[in-house]
C-alpha cells in the first residue's frame, strides 16, 4: 500500500520542518510552520483552514492574570459525510524556544538523525501525511472521512486548542495521534495518567522585617507550607510536583506576595477528584494558619486515559496490522500526557503513539530512527484502510477475521 521508497520525501519533509524553530512561544516560527504544513497537506482533498487559537489566560510571576498568545492551528476536514469518520492529530510546536542552543540537525550515525523536533513530532506529521496520501489512492475513499488537527500548543497543555479537539472528536469512530513511540523499539503508550497544572496566588501583608515582623503575613512562607502539604498528601493514586515559587521581597521586608506552581498526575478519574479535594483542603488550612488569602488558577487539562474495552480493541487492530507487516507491536502504561488524553475523554478510542521511533525527546539528544518513517506510515495506512473496510468494531477482538 505504501512503497518503501517513500522514506526519502518523508525524511526531506521532516528535516525541512525541523529547520523551522516552532517553540510553543515563538509565534513567528509557529506562523511559518503553520504555512509550511498547510502547503504540504494541501495535496489532500477537503477543506483546510488555519484556525485562530481560543483565548487563554496565564498567571504572571507578580500574580497578575493576563492573556497569553498562541499560534494558529491547522484543521483539515475530508469527506465529513462519510459513514466512517476518524480523527488524526499532531502538534507543530516543540519545547525548544527560539533562543535555545539546540537548533541544528546532525547525523549521529547512518539512519539516526539528531535534531529539534525530529521525533516529537515533525517526523510523526510526515508519517501521518504519507499514510493519508496513500489512503487517498485506495478504495477506502468510498467509506472513510477524517479530520486532521495539528495544533500549536500541545507542549504547553493544548489550552488554546482543546475546544477545537473536542469539536473534531465528535462522531469519530477512532483516533490516531502521532506522538513518537514510548520506546525506541516501537512500544506504544497504553493507559496514561492525567495532568493538572495550577498556579496558586498567595497574598499576605508586608511589614518591616526588623521593627514589626509579626504585623506582617508572610506569603512566601505560606506558599512553601502549601507546597509541603500538597506533596505530603499525594502518593495514593496521584503524584504531586511542586515546581516553583515566584515572589519574595528584599531581606528586610516580610513578603506579601507569592505564586506556587504545581503539577498533579492522577491515574484515574477518582484520583483526579481526590487530588482536587486535597488542593481545596490544603488551601483552606494554609489560609487559616497563615492568615493569608489564596486564589487558585488552572485545571486538570489532561484527563486520565484508561485502557478501556474500546481502546483495547483499537490497540488490537494496530497490533494485528503490525504483525501482518512483520512488526512486533506492544504497549505499556505511562505517566506522560498528550492530546490522546483529551480525545479519550470525549469517548473516542485513540492510539496516540503512531509516530516515529526515536528517543531522548525534550532534550538536545533527541533523535529519529529514519527507517521508522516508511515503517510507521505503512502501519498507519494499513490500519486506516482496515477501519475503512469496517474491520474495527469497538470492544471486539480485532485479531480475528483480519485480511491484508
Amino acid at each position: 500500500m505504501l512503497a518503501h521508497a517513500a522514506a526519502a520525501p518523508m525524511l526531506a519533509q521532516t528535516q525541512a520542518w525541523a529547520a523551522i524553530n516552532s517553540g510553543s512561544r515563538n509565534l513567528d516560527g509557529l506562523a511559518r510552520m503553520a504555512d509550511a504544513l498547510a502547503d504540504a497537506f494541501s495535496v489532500l482533498p477537503g477543506d483546510l483552514r488555519l484556525i485562530d487559537p481560543a483565548p487563554v489566560d496565564s498567571v504572571m510571576p507578580d500574580g497578575r492574570v493576563q492573556p497569553i498568545a498562541h499560534g494558529r492551528h491547522l484543521h483539515l476536514t475530508v469527506r465529513p459525510d462519510a459513514p466512517i469518520r476518524l480523527l488524526l492529530t499532531g502538534h507543530m510546536d516543540t519545547v525548544f524556544p527560539v533562543d535555545h542552543p539546540f537548533q541544528d540537525q546532525r547525523w549521529l550515525e547512518p539512519g539516526v538523525l539528531n535534531g529539534p523536533g525530529v521525533a516529537d513530532m515533525k517526523g510523526g506529521i510526515a508519517v501521518m501525511l504519507a499514510a493519508l496520501a496513500a489512503i487517498e489512492q485506495t478504495d477506502a475513499v468510498a467509506t472513510l472521512g477524517y479530520d486532521v488537527i495539528i495544533n500549536s500548543d500541545e507542549e504547553v497543555g493544548s489550552a488554546s486548542s482543546a475546544p477545537l479537539l473536542r469539536v473534531a472528536a465528535a462522531g469519530k469512530v477512532a483516533a490516531f495521534t502521532y506522538e513518537p513511540s514510548a520506546l525506541p523499539d516501537g512500544t506504544l503508550a497504553g493507559a496514561r495518567a492525567g495532568s493538572g497544572n495550577f498556579s496558586i496566588i498567595v497574598t499576605g501583608l508586608s511589614a518591616h522585617a526588623g521593627r514589626n515582623p509579626d504585623d506582617g503575613r508572610n506569603a512566601l512562607l505560606a506558599a512553601a507550607d502549601l507546597a509541603l502539604r500538597l506533596k505530603a498528601g499525594s502518593g495514593a493514586g496521584f503524584s504531586c510536583n511542586p515546581a516553583k515559587i515566584d515572589g519574595g521581597s528584599p531581606n528586610n521586608v516580610v513578603p506579601d506576595h507569592a505564586v506556587l506552581r504545581v503539577n498533579f498526575r492522577p491515574r484515574t478519574p477518582a484520583d483526579e477528584i481526590a487530588a482536587r479535594a486535597l488542593i481545596d483542603r490544603s488551601m483552606t488550612d494554609v489560609a487559616r494558619d497563615h492568615d493569608v488569602s489564596l486564589h487558585l488558577h488552572g485545571s486538570f487539562g489532561r484527563p486520565p486515559k484508561p485502557m478501556d474495552g474500546k481502546a483495547q480493541a483499537l490497540f488490537g487492530l494496530v497490533r494485528q496490522c503490525g504483525a501482518d507487516l512483520g512488526l512486533s507491536i506492544g504497549w505499556r502504561d505511562t505517566g506522560g500526557v498528550c492530546d490522546g488524553n483529551n480525545i479519550a475523554a470525549c469517548g473516542v478510542p485513540v492510539v496516540d503513539t503512531m509516530g516515529v521511533r526515536g528517543g531522548s525527546i525534550h532534550s538536545d539528544a533527541e533523535f529519529l530512527l529514519t527507517d521508522s518513517l516508511p515503517e510507521r506510515a505503512q502501519l498507519s495506512a494499513l490500519a486506516l484502510w482496515r477501519i475503512a473496510q469496517g474491520q474495527f468494531i469497538p470492544g471486539h477482538n480485532q485479531t480475528e477475521g483480519m485480511i491484508a
